[in-house]
């Protein structure tokens, strides 16, 4: 049976409807012991929930799903090298946040919970009300007034009360958190249920590369919660014996607000604080990430790196994608935009996966701006 624990203090706690972090402040992690039995996984269908004994829910009938899952997992050339890129925008809400979503909402229903809080810069606020409106379970997004107006239609179109906040989305957390005292925190950031859905993402990797791991994963990280996801897949994967290592993990962060790159090169244990500047991939313009610790030593951990990425660069990248049939938004550029960084600067023969996380719908309004800009 699953329960919390928080990796700072060692405490742990039962699973309830109340509980969203640890007395000492901490975020909780989630103590649950999955398996894998390949011969069931290829005879399920072709969505994530063919890992069923791998994702902590114990009921069948509480799980929610559209589909979700098993994206497709295309080959690429940058600059002669050979990489594979998971096609993550073509989930329900066209983001990857489907993944947690999914699983936290499906978690909410067996809780016997009616209504949930959620701050998020669109995407997480849109799969999380996209879910709970087929969930019958009630939802308030927070989101900054800044938000791209794609997914703020998106958001009310799945019936959630829309609450935009004047200010950071430090302070949209805030607000949020507060409101959380006394509803459900569906939070993609602090609810581990949340990253037990995206590390569905190592394992649909697992088996679309015939049950091995890749050498490198190459993701961006604001909050950080595909980047972890993926680390805590691939770890389950390594602890049970299903493959020899974890990939090595490259996080990709915007320049104009890059606190896990300040921390990485600094060597400090904790993000540090900074001034953020404005960046068109709002989905990684995170300046306060709530689980940086644990991302820094992931990172680390597994022999990885940060680099962070222009607002000069993301354009192109954006572009070269659209050229090759994928309209992205650009956080997914930005993360292309590290990619091809990357593969400059290493130049060695590893196996390479990264992600197209975002669909270019969601910003349609910011690509078409800067996109006439004569800066880029």
């Amino acid at each position: 049976m699953e329960k919390f624990y928080c990796p700072e203090c060692h405490r742990t706690y039962s699973v309830n409807a109340t509980r969203w972090r640890c007395d000492c402040g901490s975020p909780l992690d989630l103590e649950f012991m999955p398996e894998f039995f390949t011969e069931k996984i290829v005879k399920r269908g072709p969505s994530l929930w063919r890992y069923r004994e791998a994702i902590p829910i114990r009921k069948d009938q509480s799980i929610l799903s559209m589909g979700e899952g098993l994206t497709p997992l295309e080959e690429m050339e940058f600059d002669g090298h050979r990489v594979l890129i998971k096609i993550d925008y073509l989930f329900p809400t066209g983001s990857y946040k489907d993944r947690g979503a999914a699983v936290l909402i499906s978690k909410a229903r067996e809780l016997g919970i009616l209504k949930v809080v959620e701050d998020s810069s669109g995407n997480a606020g849109s799969a999380i009300a996209a879910y709970c409106v087929r969930a019958g379970i009630g939802c308030d997004i927070y989101v900054p007034q800044s938000t791209s107006s794609g997914k703020l239609v998106q958001i009310q179109t799945y019936r959630a009360n829309l609450k935009k906040i004047e200010g950071s989305r430090e302070k949209t957390a805030q607000v949020t958190m507060e409101a959380a005292k006394k509803t459900y925190y569906a939070s993609h950031c602090w609810n581990p249920y949340f990253l037990h859905g995206t590390k569905t993402f190592a394992f649909e990797i697992w088996e679309q590369m015939e049950w091995n791991a890749p050498d490198t994963l190459i993701l961006p990280i604001g909050h950080g919660t595909l980047l972890l996801g993926a680390y805590i897949g691939f770890k389950e994967l390594k602890e049970a014996g299903k493959v020899k290592k974890i990939p090595r993990l490259v996080g990709i962060q915007s320049t104009a607000c890059a606190p896990l790159y300040q921390g990485f090169v600094k060597e400090l244990e904790e993000a540090p604080s900074i001034i953020k500047g404005e960046t068109m991939a709002e989905g990684i313009a995170i300046a306060e990430p709530v689980r940086g610790k644990q991302i820094l030593k992931a990172i680390r951990e597994t022999g990885g790196e940060i680099l962070t990425v222009t607002e000069r660069e993301v354009m192109p990248a954006l572009r070269e994608m659209g050229r090759r049939g994928h309209f992205i938004e650009p956080t997914s550029a930005a993360t292309i935009a590290g990619l091809k960084k990357y593969l400059k600067s290493k130049g060695r023969k590893e196996v390479i996966v990264s992600s197209l996380t975002g669909t270019g719908l969601k910003a349609v309004e910011k690509i078409e701006i800067f996109g006439k800009s004569k800066d880029f």
